[in-house]
């Protein structure tokens, strides 16, 4: 039994991870969502697939990726889209704005319940109250803002996507597109001939002019609010031939219309989506499938790499690596501890089966985002996070090849879990592959001085995670013994010159990197400080160990302090709002950082306890102080 267990559990872990990997399948019944969300569009300068598009905007209106209905129905991300998108109507009744603020709701005379979710049909008589409110409150810094003035402006922004969202396909209210579309393209022609008789005097039709100029009105009010843009060029950018930049634009659909006139035409693309958005609000199954398919083939032929891309970007959301690898992280970590009560060899495998399962889906995910951005693997705080979990879980694998004592695999599980976790909340925002902030966007320094930076951040946590892991089994288990803490000592010490080495390099690097971006080596800027500070407390840690000025446990309360500069100069100097570096106030973070370092200093003051108070160090077999030190501090506290 003890032989076979850990390759069953690795065993169902691996089943697990396959399973995921098959792309849903469309229901026989109902039209197909899936092939549906695979179409690419282009939103904020990124080509992506409907799918990522749906996702991204429930999880900023509704802090979800799914919606669940009043009679408890659960919607998908895509076929909520598709009513904003097809049925406005039906889809302003669904339950998707969030507000848990009171005076917000007492804005709106609503007294607060444990009702959090909201409907655009009830948050329309109050749209100019929104807005105003919200206009104010976007005026202030993020840092002056009132709890009050968050929540309206995050509701304001929702509010203002939906709509945008709503007309970004088809002008909104709009019944049957395609019929209105053929009455537009028999008007066109009318059109030039009315202006030709009015330039000429003559007399023309009024009325057919009218129409006109209303239809165009829809359509200009459409291009002004589209979020997505729909139309791909109409070739692929490596086969145009044409110096005319705009070929290689995607436009909205409202966009196409208002230049219909100048081409007497209307593009083909516009007119499947209009056939599409007819067929899905009928309900005809076999003929939106159809003209999904046609649109589909349509745009793959313009753009056949980013319809890759985006198909690819499709399976990937459907896989979710980073959900599965986390899952994977805290079962291998509860197996490590376990490990440590007893039946420890095959616990022990097993963890560290489950982990190298884990990192390679963790691999996997980090991987397709570099493919789907076509960039290194740090350009965001997000992925700053992916990256420096894997890096944390691949240095502490290493070291638990090496001890064989079930440390590492803890540590990798842990620090696996927490990062993911933080990248989870991150994402909140949006999309997680948008486009470069400015001052990241080169690429031979996001593969040099980002990546070398954010391993020396990966080190750093993993030694403040060992020396979490000695304080807590010393001061709370019996489990501490001489050569564990010798173990976990040696291990601290490494990553500590490991985290010493990356982080000045990167650090170096990135001087070199302002030097040709910004004309100045060093600037005091907070987030070089935060660097320096990081490079600096590695450098006083190693010189008081050589010095004899520590020993174990002092070497691992300031490898616990580690963590608090690290988490600063990863997260706080961004919240400080001033810098080249920063990227944004975040306000729902400041809490659980200011949480994390007081957890943080509370660990120190406990590893700083006397040695009396320390259940390993009381435990007769355990105790890894010599004898006459023993004999000497003797009592319980």
């Amino acid at each position: 039994m003890k032989r076979f267990f850990p390759v069953f559990v690795g065993s169902l872990g691996a089943l697990w991870i396959a399973a995921s990997l098959f792309p849903p399948k469309p229901p026989k019944d109902d039209v197909d969502l899936v092939g549906f969300g695979k179409i690419p569009v282009q939103v904020g300068g990124r080509v992506k697939p409907l799918d990522t598009v749906a996702r991204n905007s429930l999880l900023i209106i509704h802090t979800k990726q799914t919606l669940r209905l009043a009679d408890g129905q659960q919607l998908s991300a895509i076929k909520w889209l598709a009513d904003t998108l097809f049925r406005a109507q039906v889809a302003d009744e669904y339950p998707a704005f969030v507000i848990q603020n009171a005076d917000v709701l007492g804005l709106f005379g609503w007294q607060q319940s444990e009702q959090k979710y909201f409907s655009f049909a009830e948050l329309t008589p109050f749209l100019k109250q929104i807005w105003e409110q919200g206009a104010q409150a976007e005026k202030l810094e993020a840092v002056e803002r009132s709890a009050y003035q968050s929540a309206i402006l995050n509701l304001r922004n929702a509010l203002m996507l939906y709509q945008r969202l709503k007309n970004s396909v088809q002008p909104e209210g709009t019944e049957n597109f395609a019929a209105e579309l053929e009455a537009f393209q028999r008007g066109i022609p009318g059109a030039e001939k009315v202006a030709r008789t009015r330039e000429t005097g003559e007399n023309f039709n009024q009325a057919e002019l009218d129409r006109l100029a209303e239809l165009m009105q829809r359509y200009e009010k459409s291009a002004k609010l589209a979020y997505i843009l729909a139309v791909p060029p109409a070739t692929p950018l490596a086969e145009s031939t044409t110096s005319d930049p705009a070929n290689g634009d995607w436009r909205s659909i409202g966009q196409m219309l208002t230049q219909s006139i100048g081409a007497r035409e209307i593009d083909p693309v516009v007119k499947l989506y209009s056939s599409l958005g007819d067929t899905y609000r009928s309900g005809d199954r076999d003929a939106f499938n159809s003209d999904l398919d046609l649109l589909t083939n349509r745009i793959t032929q313009a753009q056949p790499i980013g319809a890759r891309h985006a198909r690819y970007e499709f399976f990937f959301n459907h896989a979710d690596p980073f959900t599965h690898s986390m899952i994977l992280y805290v079962v291998a970590f509860l197996f490590a501890c376990l490990s440590w009560l007893g039946w420890s060899r095959p616990l022990n495998r097993t963890a560290f089966y489950l982990l190298l399962l884990a990192v390679t889906v963790h691999t996997f995910g980090l991987f397709s985002r570099m493919y789907l951005q076509e960039r290194p693997p740090v350009t965001n705080l997000y992925s700053s996070a992916i990256f420096i979990g894997w890096g944390a879980v691949i240095v502490a694998l290493i070291l638990e090849r090496i001890f064989r004592d079930g440390i590492g695999a803890a540590c990798a599980g842990a620090l696996g879990f927490v990062t993911l976790v933080i990248a989870h909340h991150l994402a909140g925002s949006g999309d997680t592959l948008e486009m470069l902030q400015a001052v990241l966007d080169t690429n031979i320094w996001l593969a040099t001085h980002v990546v070398a930076i954010t391993t020396g951040y990966s080190a750093m946590f993993l030694a403040g995670m060992l020396a979490i892991i000695y304080v807590i089994r010393g001061v709370f288990t019996r489990s501490l013994t001489k050569q564990t803490a010798e173990s976990l000592a040696r291990m601290t010490y490494g990553v500590v010159c490991f985290a010493t080495l990356f982080s000045f390099v990167g650090t170096v690097l990135g001087g070199i990197w302002a030097d040709q971006s910004w004309g100045r080596f060093w600037g005091w800027d907070p987030k070089e400080n935060g660097a320096l500070l990081i490079v600096l407390w590695c450098a006083i840690i190693l010189h008081a160990r050589w010095g004899g000025y520590i020993r174990q446990r002092g070497l691992m309360a300031m490898a616990i302090f580690g963590n608090v500069i690290t988490s600063f100069s990863w997260f706080g100097v961004n919240m400080l709002g001033i810098g080249l570096h920063s990227y944004g106030f975040m306000q729902k973070a400041f809490p659980w950082l200011v949480g994390f370092m007081l957890g943080q200093l509370a660990l120190m003051a406990i590893a700083g306890t006397p040695l009396k108070c320390w259940r390993s160090f009381r435990a007769p077999t355990n105790s890894f102080l010599p004898t006459p030190e023993n004999a000497k501090l003797g009592a319980s506290c």
